[in-house]
């Protein structure tokens, strides 16, 4: 998928400001050996994200341990919507380890209880209830789970779970079945006919333009032999992960018609877009429809490991006691977390930020991409979240060796990034905390838009 990201340090320019702090070179020398051990115990595939250890983060900056400082673009690939390590969090977190209270199985506690009725309460509808699991992949498989369980009751033979192209729903194996990437699932060995795709309606950068068109979700399902009344369920991300690409909201709204028509479930992935990563507190706002099922992860988390289902009661309650569950489910620790994290997004209006700090960061970006329309087929993206998608001059081919550069130029000059991503990993994701502010988030798109420049003059 990519290149390991090289440990030899790189003499930079010295970069001094209120946001940024570079003083050595990068990686930092006295990095290396730490880097070094990493890649003699850890497998290759830790190898592809920039060689930075980080010491410790707070708020929207991220510091090594030898005078390093970065305005964090990267959020700890879109975990930390209310920032690292707030005051609140911390203080939630101390308190559950002094009580102590480390795990509990299954087996209810306070932390569980709050946590559960606070996302229920942020759900579209009171007739939600909520599972808490362990990390996105598990939410995703837990919703196919249950639009197959769903089928099976209403008799479907041979039933189908439907996604899109370009889709990212999880490294687990189920996941990547219905994840729309076919190279992350070679590995499985075969296909699966019960996990069919369709185009994702892009505005036509990576998909055709008739396939913007609902009609095309039909025809593309009748092609490949699969009758409506087989849909178990339609799991889209809300925006699709690596491109930032969100979908007309009239395709979506035509979606969820025709979810109803056939009994299907409609599942909206919102493991990055959820708590106002958007400028909404849910990115399906954007569309104004009402999924079934969500799947929740990364920016509810509070930064520990922890993920949801929030979804409809009958389907939720499908299942008896004891045979849906999960060995970290609502551990104390992370719903402590997590809690206090919604709660820093709500009481500090975290979503307000992200819409208005998000119309300058998108002009911005659009700006970068007319700059370097040559080599950026487009910019997708909502509030604080977006992608340039980098290609070869003058072509629609995926550049993902341009993208890496550029990631680790915008590094060595203070915009933590993580490793491209998107459409042959060619994509350049930008995606601060929610707390940040506008001059950080503006100095940081100014070098962004350095970045390219200087790898384009290479």
């Amino acid at each position: 998928m990519g290149d390991a990201y090289p440990i030899t340090p790189v003499n930079t320019p010295p970069v001094q400001t209120k946001n940024r702090v570079i003083c050595t070179a990068i990686p930092a020398p006295q990095s290396v050996p730490m880097l070094e051990q990493l890649r003699s115990v850890e497998p290759a595939c830790m190898e592809g994200q920039p060689p930075i250890i980080w010491d410790r983060a707070q708020g929207s900056s991220v510091y090594d341990a030898w005078g390093n400082k970065w305005i964090d673009f990267s959020s700890g690939v879109l975990i930390t919507n209310a920032g690292h390590g707030p005051r609140e969090v911390i203080k939630a977190i101390t308190a559950a380890v002094k009580k102590p209270l480390l795990t509990t199985y299954c087996v209810p506690h306070a932390y569980r209880a709050e946590l559960a009725t606070a996302l229920r309460d942020v759900a579209p509808s009171k007739d939600f209830k909520v599972m808490l699991l362990s990390t996105g992949s598990e939410a995703n498989e837990l919703c196919v789970k249950l639009c197959r369980e769903n089928a099976r009751r209403r008799g479907v033979k041979d039933a189908v779970m439907v996604s899109f192209t370009n889709s990212f729903h999880g490294r687990t194996m189920g996941s990547q079945l219905v994840g729309g990437i076919p190279s992350l699932k070679e590995w499985i060995g075969y296909p699966d006919s019960h996990f069919v795709q369709v185009p994702f309606p892009d505005g036509g950068v990576r998909c055709q333009p008739e396939d913007n068109d609902f009609a095309a979700f039909e025809r593309v399902l009748s092609a490949q032999g699969v009758a409506p009344e087989r849909v178990c369920g339609v799991v889209s991300e809300t925006y699709q992960g690596g491109n930032s690409s969100f979908a007309p909201p009239q395709y979506i709204q035509q979606l969820r018609q025709w979810c109803d028509k056939y009994g299907a479930v409609l599942v909206l992935d919102e493991v990055q877009a959820g708590f106002g990563r958007t400028g909404k507190f849910w990115g399906f706002e954007h569309y104004d429809v009402v999924p079934d099922l969500i799947a929740c992860g990364k920016g509810v988390s509070g930064s520990l490991p922890l993920s949801a289902v929030i979804g409809k009661t009958q389907l939720m309650d499908l299942f008896p006691p004891g045979s849906m569950t999960s060995t970290h489910s609502g551990n104390a620790i992370c719903c402590a977390a997590a809690l206090a994290s919604l709660k820093v997004i709500q009481d500090k209006g975290l979503v307000e930020n992200a819409a208005k700090i998000g119309v300058m960061f998108q002009k911005s970006c659009a700006k970068i991409r007319e700059r370097f329309k040559d080599v950026i087929l487009a910019h997708h993206g909502k509030g604080l979240v977006a992608s340039l998608h980098c290609v070869k001059p003058g072509a629609s081919e995926a550049n993902p060796r341009l993208a890496w550069e550029v990631v680790g130029e915008c590094v060595r000059r203070g915009v933590m990034l993580f490793a491209p991503v998107g459409f042959g990993g060619a994509s350049v994701k930008l995606a601060p905390p929610l707390c940040i502010t506008r001059g950080a988030a503006k100095e940081a798109l100014e070098v962004v838009e350095e970045a390219f420049a200087c790898v384009l003059k290479r």
